[in-house]
C-alpha cells in the first residue's frame, strides 16, 4: 500500500514535470490544451472591456468557439500568470482592438460565473469602462463580418450577443453606467 501511494506520487511529479516543460512562458500564454486542463481545475480570471464612443455606441466583436457559441461580445481576456489587471487590458486592447484604450481603473462590475461545461466552466469576471481615441476606426480588412475577431460599433445591444455576457453585460450595454462599482459579487450559473 505505501508502496503504490509513493509509486503514484512520483508518477504524478513525472506528469507535472512534463507539462512544465511544454511551457516556455505562461506570462505570454499556455498551450491550448494545458489552458483547458487548468480550466477544469480552478476558475479563470479575465477582464472585458466596454469599449464607448459618445457617438458611435459600444464597440463589440465578432465571436463564434465551442464554448461559446456564435455572436457578437465584449472584447476580454484571461489574466496570465503575474500579470496585472491593467497589464491585461491594455494587453486586449492592443491584440483584440489593435489600438490603445483609456479606461477607469474601478471596474463597474464583478461576476462570478459558472456554466455547466467543465472546460472554461468557471469565471471571475472583472468589466471596465474603456474608450479609444475620437478618430479610431476597426480594422477588419482581414476579416469578413462572420469571422472571430471582426469588431464593429453598436448604437443598442444586439439580439445575438453571445448568453453569458447577454446575461451579465446587456444592461451595461443598453444603458451604461458610469459610476462604481459597489454593492455583492453576483455569482450566475449559465446552462451552455
Amino acid at each position: 500500500m505505501k508502496d503504490n501511494f509513493k509509486n503514484k506520487k512520483m508518477d504524478l511529479h513525472l506528469a507535472i514535470q512534463t507539462l512544465e516543460k511544454t511551457i516556455e512562458n505562461p506570462r505570454i500564454g499556455l498551450p491550448e490544451d494545458i489552458f483547458f486542463f487548468i480550466s477544469r481545475l480552478t476558475a479563470m480570471v479575465n477582464v472585458d472591456l466596454l469599449v464607448r464612443d459618445k457617438h458611435k455606441g459600444i464597440l463589440l466583436s465578432w465571436r463564434d468557439t465551442v464554448f461559446s457559441g456564435a455572436g457578437w461580445h465584449v472584447p476580454g481576456g484571461i489574466i496570465r500568470f503575474k500579470e496585472s489587471l491593467e497589464e491585461r487590458i491594455k494587453q486586449v486592447a492592443l491584440s483584440e482592438l489593435g489600438t490603445q484604450v483609456e479606461y477607469n481603473p474601478v471596474p463597474i462590475a464583478i461576476n462570478q460565473i459558472e456554466k455547466s461545461h467543465k472546460t472554461r466552466g468557471h469565471f471571475i469576471s472583472f468589466l471596465f469602462n474603456c474608450y479609444v481615441s475620437d478618430d479610431f476606426i476597426p480594422d477588419n480588412s482581414s476579416r469578413k463580418p462572420t469571422d472571430s475577431g471582426y469588431l464593429q460599433w453598436h448604437q443598442n445591444c444586439p439580439d445575438n450577443l453571445i448568453k453569458v455576457q447577454n446575461v451579465l453585460y446587456r444592461k451595461y450595454i443598453e444603458a451604461p453606467v458610469n459610476g462604481y462599482f459597489s454593492g455583492s459579487i453576483p455569482y450566475e450559473y449559465i446552462d451552455h
